[in-house]
């Protein structure tokens, strides 16, 4: 039998980064369906909990993403750009936010085809392991989608004629990661038990072994 998860994710989260693959992994390896859905990054959605928070958080996320990659082996930059236009001296985040909206209504599109956690993995590589620069020009996004099975032009062409929809179920998405318990991501829900952060994702796999899980 097929089990379902939900699985919480931020584009800008380098926790989010550092977990999609191998969820992603896990959907391949199990009988398992991980529905990806989209939230808007805390800066985005709720800056005022940004902006009270304890100033080192930010240092401790940024060292702490660095060297939980290399424990894992997984490439890892600060991206070049930030998907979220903000100062990160001040904190001040920019009224306009492009490119974090962009990829977020992206992603949505993506789980509108079943393909969000493929979309998801591979575009998060491409912001987040520094293999390139500029990830928002040329075909890098482009690359990443056809690798995920999908289409960028059409994405793109759905992502900006349905944008007030896209947002709706992004904003459902939070809306639902609350009821499950949590706020931050990246968050697994397993028949309504969530499990934040990625070093949560073998005890996910370990409670969803409990419930019957196998192997393909």
């Amino acid at each position: 039998m097929t089990l379902k998860a939900d699985l919480f994710f931020s584009f800008r989260s380098p926790y989010s980064y550092l977990a999609i693959g191998r969820y992603r992994a896990m959907a391949e390896e199990y009988d398992l369906d991980i529905n990806l859905r989209v939230v808007w990054p805390i800066a985005i959605r709720d800056p005022d909990i940004l902006f009270t928070g304890n100033p080192a958080a930010p240092r401790y996320i940024l060292m702490d993403s660095f060297r939980t990659a290399q424990h894992l082996g997984i490439p890892f930059r600060w991206p070049r750009p930030d998907p979220v236009v903000q100062d990160l001296t001040s904190r001040e985040i920019a009224a306009e936010q492009p490119l974090i909206r962009r990829v977020c209504r992206l992603g949505q599109a993506a789980s509108r085809r079943g393909k969000g956690l493929a979309f998801a993995d591979e575009v998060s590589r491409v912001i987040f392991s520094g293999e390139v620069d500029d990830w928002d020009k040329g075909d890098h996004l482009a690359n990443a989608a056809m690798r995920a099975g999908l289409d960028l032009a059409e994405l793109d062409t759905e992502a900006q004629n349905d944008a007030t929809a896209l947002d709706a179920e992004i904003e459902e998405n939070q809306i639902a990661l609350e009821a499950a318990g949590h706020w931050g991501v990246p968050t697994l829900v397993f028949e309504g038990e969530p499990f934040f952060g990625q070093d949560r994702v073998e005890m996910a796999l370990w409670r969803m072994e409990q419930k019957g899980l196998k192997k393909r």
